[in-house]
């Protein structure tokens, strides 16, 4: 019944790993698969060039953060299979070949910055406590850089290794971004989604059947399980308010009270809210850490990406099904 994950600690800095190799656009964009595959402790240029190729394929690797982690071995996996490859999660020779043939376009390309990017509002800081949400006027981003990763569905910190000398605040500055922008594609509508517990991933489907995308995914907890069954969309909402109620007792929230957080890409459910037919408040929503997305624990709800979410709630189908397992 839960519509919430409350992350235990939520700030603005920015760790950037190690990197194996110069990140510069023309390292990624030519980058090409050695016989030791990328490692999941550093930033590498192949690792970034994949995680590109499957964002844009809809097999999502969640946030591109140029580290070959869970997320983006899930991704591969589920692009061996819509392929029909053999292979699992590692990247092999004939799963590269496979992602450069179905597209052309570079990882990287540049991006001017714009009047819109760096305008804001921004928060000086992300409340810890729901309580200290519920009266700001909205739950924006905490930066330009914040707000550009994500519009590039990267981490800050790949941004940041990409961009070492770019400020992110200056409108008309050009820096290096993930190519994962296409505006012209049409994707078809998504009448069925798949949503497994245990492999921690959306799989959405079109009216043939036809595997048309997947997500990683947080589903749940051991303490707040979601439930098992066949369900229906009943609502789609961008910008979604998030009402809090005292039934749901989450851990670190005192308040007796019915309240209301603002909307924003750091409200609890993110940018966007899908609503299922389960009742108590059980969704598909978005979030305002990324980087845990698949790697953490939900109260109840499914949790992806704000990105991810958005392209699925903007091509489901109404009443679609929804089948959680």
């Amino acid at each position: 019944m839960l519509r919430l994950w409350i992350p235990l600690l939520l700030c603005a800095v920015v760790v950037t790993p190690a990197v194996s190799a110069e990140l510069t656009a023309d390292a990624v964009n030519s980058a090409e698969l050695r016989k030791r595959p990328p490692a999941e402790e550093k930033m590498d240029p192949v690792a970034i060039r994949a995680q590109v190729l499957l964002d844009r394929a809809h097999v999502s690797p969640g946030e591109i953060d140029g580290r070959f982690g869970d997320n983006a071995r899930k991704a591969l996996a589920a692009f061996a299979r819509t392929k029909e490859l053999a292979g699992d999660a590692k990247l092999t020779p004939e799963l590269w070949e496979a992602l450069l043939r179905g597209d052309q376009a570079p990882a990287i390309v540049s991006y001017t910055i714009t009047r819109d990017d760096v305008k804001g509002p921004f928060l000086k800081k992300l409340p810890q406590h729901m309580e200290d949400m519920k009266d700001l006027p909205a739950l924006g981003y905490t930066s330009p850089r914040e707000a550009l990763a994500e519009k590039f569905h990267m981490s800050e910190a790949l941004l940041s290794a990409l961009n070492p000398k770019a400020s992110f605040d200056k409108e008309g500055e050009q820096i290096a971004v993930a190519n994962v922008i296409r505006p012209d594609e049409k994707s078809p509508d998504i009448m069925r989604l798949d949503i497994s517990k245990d492999a921690g991933t959306v799989q959405a489907f079109d009216r043939d059947g036809k595997l048309v995308a997947v997500f990683p995914a947080t589903v749940g907890s051991d303490e707040k399980p979601t439930p098992d069954g066949t369900f229906k969309v009943t609502s789609r909402d961008a910008d979604p308010n998030y009402r809090y109620n005292p039934d749901y007792e989450f851990k670190g929230v005192k308040s007796r009270k019915p309240f209301t957080i603002k909307p924003g890409p750091n409200n609890p459910v993110g940018a966007y809210w899908i609503g299922l037919s389960v009742g108590n408040g059980y969704g598909i929503h978005g979030t305002a850490e990324p980087s845990k997305v698949g790697k953490s624990e939900s109260h109840g709800c499914v949790r992806l990406t704000n990105w991810d979410v958005r392209f699925l709630g903007d091509h489901l189908a109404k009443k679609a099904k929804v089948e959680l397992h």
